[in-house]
C-alpha cells in the first residue's frame, strides 16, 4: 500500500469511495468534480489517498483556515478496515498539516460514529463537549 497525493484524476474513484464507504457528499456542491477540483489546486498536500496497486481504497481530506487544520473525509473500503491505514493516513494528514504550520488540528465527528470516535481518540484527540457546532448554508445542496 503506498500514500499518494490525490488529483483530479482521481475524483471518479474519490467519489465511488465515499459512496462506497457511506460517506455523504454534494456532487451538485462543494463535492462537485469542479470544486474538488479547485480544492485540489489549491491544497495537493492535503488530498491523501491509500493505493493498493492502482486500487484507491482510503482517502483522507485536510483543510486549513489560516489558523488551524481539520481533518475531513476519512474513509477506508469496508474489506481494508482495522489493519492500520485510517491511522497511516491520518498521519499523513497530520505531517502535511505541520508543514504548513498548524499547531492545532480539529476533526468534526457524528455522535453516532463511535468507530471513529474511538479512532481520533486513540490516536490523541480529545473530545471538547463544552463546544456546540453551528453552520449557515447557502443550500442544502452545498
Amino acid at each position: 500500500m503506498k500514500i499518494k497525493r490525490l488529483t483530479p484524476f482521481d475524483y471518479d474513484s474519490l467519489v465511488a469511495l465515499w459512496e462506497k464507504t457511506g460517506l455523504s457528499y454534494r456532487p451538485h456542491g462543494r463535492d462537485s468534480r469542479e470544486a474538488i477540483q479547485e480544492q485540489i489546486q489549491k491544497s495537493p498536500d492535503l488530498f491523501l489517498g491509500a493505493f493498493l496497486e492502482e486500487e484507491l481504497i482510503g482517502c483522507i481530506v485536510a483543510s486549513f483556515d489560516g489558523r488551524k487544520g481539520w481533518i475531513n473525509r476519512l474513509a477506508v473500503l469496508p474489506e481494508y478496515r482495522n489493519q492500520g491505514i485510517a491511522q497511516i493516513l491520518i498521519h499523513a494528514a497530520e505531517l502535511a498539516l505541520k508543514r504548513k504550520g498548524v499547531e492545532v488540528t480539529g476533526v468534526l465527528i457524528f455522535e453516532t460514529n463511535e468507530p471513529s470516535l474511538a479512532l481520533f481518540q486513540k490516536m490523541g484527540f480529545k473530545v471538547h463537549e463544552d463546544i456546540i457546532y453551528l453552520s449557515k448554508r447557502k443550500s442544502e445542496k452545498s
